[in-house]
């Protein structure tokens, strides 16, 4: 194939994309009329705070949180579904997620989390929060807990003759550097913060799964679980696909007939447009040919010398 048919492609690509784009804008509506109809919500990647929507693979924050406010506000919507495909990611933008769904649910809006092939960490932080879990029985989910790694290059710096300098104005301030070790008084401060996370995290299970805080301390030691495993401990509430989770949706919120269906998602038709072209060429990190979320998140430590809480 040469430089001209590759370019031809790739333009065919970008225009059919952007009018399919822009044609899923103008209605996203499958199924009855308005009014009975439940919002789809999808968290699909690695669960960020960024505001980036041209991240292909990564659930963002902000944009996750305009998608629940709408579905909150939405009257014609009586219920939402929120579809988790995650491994996890930044504890803080689990939480922010998580505490929209609870504003939905104190709207008298039912909330039912449906899982595929993954919602483990802060994917299952978000479902917690649902009024019901539903997974397929192969889903792995649980991994409840904190993880916090800083990475220590000092012997590769040595190794190729770089010898960073930091000034700083405070014993903490460059704290997970990856320029050093880290000292026994800044790995136990660590520890506590990681720690807290970690209370947070239990305390949300065990709210909203109305179990014990004893029995959820049992299960969070960061160990998955398949879906029928996690029914059997009570994480999951029942097992099923997709359609079987709207079903359960419609007959919660008490839509008569089959429910009308409302994704919502990205309102920026070139972002959806390029998360799509990132996944067809294997740059999408739910994608077996791309990187792994493990192998992103390492990049990451890497280049930012100060550590992230994830739930992951």
């Amino acid at each position: 194939m040469n430089k001209k048919q590759v370019i031809g492609i790739i333009a065919g690509i970008i225009i059919f994309s952007l009018i399919a784009a822009l044609a899923a804008n103008q209605s996203k509506v499958k199924g009855a009329a308005q009014g009975e109809r439940i919002g789809v919500i999808y968290v699909e990647g690695i669960i960020t705070g960024a505001r980036d929507e041209l991240l292909g693979g990564a659930v963002t924050g902000s944009s996750l949180l305009e998608q629940l406010k709408e579905a909150r506000e939405d009257d014609s919507i009586k219920a939402v579904l929120i579809r988790i495909n995650s491994p996890g990611g930044s504890a803080a933008a689990s939480q922010e997620i998580g505490d929209e769904i609870e504003k939905i649910r104190r709207s008298g809006k039912i909330v039912v989390a449906s899982m595929g092939d993954m919602a483990a960490s802060g994917g299952y932080w978000i479902a917690a929060k649902a009024d019901k879990i539903m997974a397929n029985p192969a889903t792995m989910t649980g991994s409840i807990g904190v993880i916090m790694e800083t990475m220590n290059l000092q012997e590769l710096f040595n190794k190729i003759g770089v010898s960073p300098q930091t000034v700083k104005s405070g014993p903490f301030k460059d704290i997970g550097s990856p320029n050093r070790p880290l000292t026994p008084e800044e790995r136990e401060l660590l520890q506590t913060m990681v720690d807290d996370i970690y209370n947070q995290f239990v305390d949300v299970v065990a709210k909203g799964r109305g179990m014990d805080r004893k029995k959820v301390l049992a299960l969070a030691d960061g160990r998955i679980f398949t879906g029928r495993q996690a029914k059997e401990l009570g994480l999951v509430d029942k097992l099923g696909n997709y359609y079987d989770a709207v079903a359960l949706t419609g007959e919660l919120a008490k839509i008569k007939g089959e429910p009308s269906i409302y994704e919502l998602g990205p309102k920026n038709p070139f972002a959806r447009f390029l998360g799509g072209v990132q996944s067809l060429l294997g740059l999408n990190n739910n994608s077996g040919v791309g990187l792994s979320p493990r192998e992103i998140q390492l990049f990451r430590e890497i280049l930012i010398t100060q550590p992230t809480i994830q739930n992951r």
